[in-house]
């Protein structure tokens, strides 16, 4: 485990300069004139945004700014664009071994991302190639990664469920396994005195798993600022939520934890929630368990159709009616943040990073076919122990030697 956090920290101190520039070229997506930065617009969300569990639910009107709305209308079509481009590649077999898409589900990490702060942070399943963007990675080092590329996030040593960014601490591909991860995390922003929380994702497939009801406890009793974010996306690989958990009201699984159930279709929902949850969890009030409840239009992964239980029309039904980036464009025209035609330049810049970053994650090459690669990363530099062993003993490698030990 002390050899696992090393890996990520020594990858994610490598990657700071990257990140900032895909935070760059993220922002930088407007075509067109983009609303002053403080003009303000007041939301109103549906009655049925929120569900509380002994808490009272976030107020369904809350201020924020045009330029905020239109942001987020850009981080999602971006995360969707770049999930597509995953489809594409791994079609064309250029992506090998697992491979599990965001499309429907992009609400979740843009908005959480939109709430908080870099000081935060968030760690979710294998699903996290949204997440990764958010966080700051680049559309290139993410598809890089995923294609075993040298400049991907990892290396290309991870790929599709190992992608780390800065205060992004996977992408983890054991079921449930990052929960108490998650919980100490957020055990570390108490130790330290910081200001900040975690964001502690993992799915309704999870949510049995022994080890999240042990998070949970010990989050309650040292009263951490963790919040437990389940995102329900009703059918955990190809098995429906109420054929899975006795109940599933995720929400209400904390017990002695409060908690909220949120439309994680809606971005405008998802962000109050996620604002209010972080708000929640850094004034001292303990851990809180929130329910994203959320819909993959695509199946698990790439390797399941995604058919063979639900039906095709609802499916359609749940693109047609609740898509997220349709439902926030409607906002941005009907609050006069954006006219069509300026949305459909977004949508056109978008497109072109993307089609552009796909290029440039293709063109990069291959990790070297050489030894000393597979005991990069394992420690921080300067840190290492005099040696570590390989497959065998006679795999033993040597650090200062930077060969096999025992080799000539």
């Amino acid at each position: 485990m002390i050899r696992a956090v090393r890996l990520n920290t020594a990858v994610l101190q490598t990657k700071k300069t990257a990140a900032s520039a895909a935070i760059g070229l993220r922002r930088g997506l407007a075509t067109t004139a983009t609303p002053d930065a403080d003009e303000t617009v007041e939301i109103t969300l549906p009655d049925s945004s929120f569900e509380g569990y002994m808490l009272e639910p976030p107020s369904l009107t809350y201020t924020t700014t045009k330029a905020g709305l239109l942001q987020m209308y850009k981080d999602m079509v971006c995360v969707r664009r770049m999930e597509m481009a995953c489809d594409a590649l791994y079609k064309a077999k250029k992506i090998r071994g697992f491979c599990h898409l965001t499309v429907g589900q992009e609400a979740i990490a843009v908005g959480i991302e939109n709430a908080i702060t870099k000081k935060d942070t968030v760690i979710t399943s294998y699903r996290c190639h949204g997440f990764t963007f958010m966080r700051g990675a680049s559309v290139q080092a993410v598809l890089a990664e995923l294609m075993g590329r040298r400049s991907g996030v990892s290396y290309g040593k991870g790929g599709s469920m190992h992608l780390y960014a800065p205060g992004f601490y996977g992408g983890n591909g054991i079921v449930g396994a990052q929960v108490p991860l998650g919980a100490g995390l957020a055990f570390a922003h108490q130790y330290k005195n910081e200001d900040a929380c975690t964001f502690d994702l993992y799915g309704d497939g999870a949510s049995n798993q022994g080890q999240v009801f042990e998070a949970f406890n010990m989050a309650k009793l040292y009263n951490l600022p963790c919040v437990f974010a389940c995102e329900n996306n009703k059918y955990g690989m190809g098995t429906a939520a109420s054929r899975s958990s006795a109940m599933t009201e995720y929400f209400k699984r904390g017990q002695y934890i409060p908690g909220l159930k949120v439309n994680g279709m809606d971005i405008l929902a998802v962000y109050q929630a996620s604002k209010f949850a972080k708000d929640w969890c850094v004034s001292g009030k303990g851990p809180l368990v929130l329910e994203y409840e959320t819909y993959r239009y695509g199946g698990h992964s790439m390797s399941d159709p995604g058919t063979t239980y639900r039906t095709r029309d609802e499916i359609q039904h749940m693109r047609s009616k609740n898509d997220p980036i349709a439902g926030l464009k409607m906002y941005l025209m009907e609050l006069n943040v954006a006219t069509e035609d300026e949305i459909k330049a977004y949508d056109k810049a978008a497109r072109k990073y993307v089609d552009e970053q796909v290029e440039l994650a293709d063109a990069s090459p291959a990790p070297e076919a050489k030894m000393s690669i597979l005991f990069e990363d394992v420690y921080i530099p300067g840190t290492e122990t005099p040696t570590l062993r390989g497959r065998v003993s006679e795999d033993t490698w040597d650090f200062q030697k930077k060969g096999f030990a025992f080799r000539d």
